[in-house]
């Protein structure tokens, strides 16, 4: 556990002096511990050290380690949602942030129990090989959720392209912090939409900077087994 607590530590550090650059609480970001490639003790370890939100993006990577982990977990399904698995998971998650489809809204809506804290997953990016909205089809996209009495649009998530300019995710970053507020004054009932899902380990502190509420960090904080092994 002194691994990651040492590891957490850095990223406190780094969060903080992040959000006193652009003058925000750091009590307003929170960490997701992204454990999809580490083991449910690891996960454990992750509890044991103040981490509470764990991510997941495999449905077979959230049931094992959920049979372990019965209490204590705000878990976030992060990955994209393959239609068919709803069922398996919709009601084992407290937050989904990969709503990308309407097919998707419907199958949530036909399978969960109880309100589900979605974000919309947004490809500012354009990139070809990342899921999610274009940035000019959210908007639409969030009117028609309307109707779903099981979806509550809690915010918008995006993933910055893997590379060494940095300018470049910033503008990504920014430019889902703009929609984000757009959906926010639209005053939406099913679609307060006050959080952004932002932020991995390579480019959390440029999401801080740019408004993230949620960042979501895997490696620099609970490692990768199968390198670590």
């Amino acid at each position: 556990m002194t691994f990651i607590i040492n590891n957490l530590e850095e990223i406190q550090l780094k969060i903080k002096k992040a959000a006193n650059r652009v003058d925000r609480q750091v009590a307003d970001v929170s960490i997701i511990a992204v454990t999809k490639q580490v083991s449910t003790e690891r996960a454990i370890e992750a509890l044991d050290a103040g981490l509470n939100q764990l991510g997941e993006n495999r449905p077979e990577g959230l049931l094992e380690k959920r049979e372990t982990i019965t209490e204590g977990a705000v878990w976030h399904y992060i990955g994209s949602m393959q239609t068919r698995k709803v069922k398996q998971v919709i009601d084992k998650i407290d937050y989904l942030h990969s709503l990308d489809r309407i097919s998707l809204a419907d199958e949530i809506e036909k399978r969960a129990t109880r309100i589900v804290n979605c974000f919309v997953q947004v490809n500012v990016s354009g990139e070809e090989s990342k899921h999610g909205l274009q940035p000019e089809e959210v908007i639409p996209f969030i009117e028609q959720l309307s109707q779903y009495s099981r979806i509550r649009v809690v915010g918008l998530m995006t993933m910055a392209p893997n590379t060494e300019d940095l300018e470049v995710v910033r503008n990504i970053f920014k430019n889902l912090k703009k929609l984000q507020l757009e959906v926010e004054n639209n005053g939406y009932a099913h679609a307060p939409c006050h959080d952004l899902s932002m932020g991995m380990s390579n480019d959390y502190e440029i999401a801080v900077e740019e408004g993230a509420t949620y960042v979501r960090i895997g490696t620099a904080l609970v490692g990768n087994e199968r390198r670590d092994s």
